[in-house]
């Protein structure tokens, strides 16, 4: 009862009114101004507001004078740090200070003090892996092609449709809320920013995560835009949660030292996206429905945006879980209102993942195809 914000964020758990009023979507129309909407890659806080404020601004009036400008950045760093490096990632460059200067200086020069010239692209994006800021004209690059990678037999990860019987091309876990997963391996009083790019061998590890890799990449692979997954699920349950992590693998032999202990790199999992959806919004952020137990339904959500050049050697992992505390509550596995469940709301369920030809669960996404 001291804390009035949490007693209404209580009463609100879905998206009612009380949320659709505050939303600054709905205003964004005939914005003659330059805007500059600046992003990190692991910004744990808020990677989602610049980015869905571009979209409506491009949706609703694409010849607006915006540029979007996204950086290796956890919440804030490209106003103070010098962006070289995130936890154990080496990002080569002071990328933040290649944005104050190349960027927000002439930036703020040109619409406030009429000092120009003032030659930005449509989007500037530091591409991870290669370790390169990219110029675009659209955002996603309009060269992107999408592209599907499927769940395979055997933790198998592929652009091949699968292959198999539903009834036996499936992956199943129990999920534990007792022996939930945990979101790092660090012990700290706080969320932290390191986590954002924390190699998941940890999480792979354990019986209730799901694991897809592709075998060795024999090229480079890169991706520009939204990360889709389209999961086919099925739940002993009646709610679930999903949690999708795309993941870059590093080389087993490899000699390249981690940025910030000196550890060797080799097998290191690095996380590039994850989210989370809970399966009673599936139709509707509105109405929530639960789910049938054990009745396959298709689930569908954004992993956010992503620029990442998956090297040759390297490959591509996913991992599936339904826990990930404490960043994300626990979800009771029965069609309930959270914020009031009871201690027997709580209930263990068996969760499945299907990867067959009428089930086809991957992710989607947009590669861009570059001269080798």
């Amino acid at each position: 009862g001291r804390v009035p914000t949490w007693n209404e964020y209580m009463e609100h758990g879905d998206y009612d009114d009380y949320w659709k009023r505050q939303s600054v979507l709905p205003h964004l129309h005939d914005i003659d101004l330059g805007v500059l909407h600046v992003a990190g890659w692991f910004d744990a806080e808020d990677f989602r507001g610049p980015m869905d404020i571009y979209y409506t601004m491009e949706a609703n009036d694409p010849d607006n004078k915006s540029t979007i400008v996204i950086g290796p950045w956890r919440h804030g760093g490209w106003g103070w740090m010098d962006g070289d490096a995130l936890g154990e990632i080496n990002f080569v460059q002071k990328t933040g200070e290649y944005f104050r200067e190349n960027v927000e200086f002439p930036f703020f020069n040109y619409y406030l003090k009429d000092e120009g010239p003032l030659h930005l692209p449509e989007a500037l994006v530091f591409e991870t892996g290669s370790n390169e800021w990219r110029s675009y004209d659209h955002w996603p690059p309009e060269e992107a092609t999408k592209k599907s990678l499927y769940f395979q037999a055997d933790g198998g990860l592929s652009f091949e449709s699968p292959s198999g019987d539903a009834s036996e091309a499936h992956d199943s876990y129990i999920s534990d809320l007792d022996k939930p997963v945990p979101w790092s391996t660090a012990i700290q009083t706080r969320q932290g920013h390191l986590w954002m790019v924390e190699d998941q061998r940890f999480a792979a590890r354990r019986p209730d995560v799901l694991v897809y890799q592709s075998d060795v990449l024999t090229e480079d692979i890169t991706i520009a835009g939204p990360v889709i997954a389209n999961l086919f699920v099925s739940t002993t349950g009646t709610d679930a949660d999903w949690i999708v992590k795309l993941i870059d693998v590093y080389p087993d032999g490899s000699w390249k030292r981690g940025a910030d202990s000196g550890m060797r790199m080799g097998g290191f999992q690095m996380l590039l996206a994850g989210e989370v959806f809970r399966s009673k919004y599936r139709n509707s952020f509105e109405n929530p429905e639960p789910m049938i137990p054990d009745q396959v339904t298709e689930i569908s959500f954004d992993l956010g945006d992503k620029s990442h050049t998956f090297l040759k050697d390297h490959r591509i992992m996913v991992q599936v879980q339904s826990t990930w505390f404490p960043v994300i509550d626990r979800n009771p596995q029965t069609f309930v209102d959270i914020y009031h469940a009871t201690e027997e709301d709580y209930q263990n369920a068996t969760h499945t993942v299907y990867r067959a030809p009428d089930f086809p669960s991957h992710l989607e996404l947009l590669v861009v195809e570059r001269e080798r």
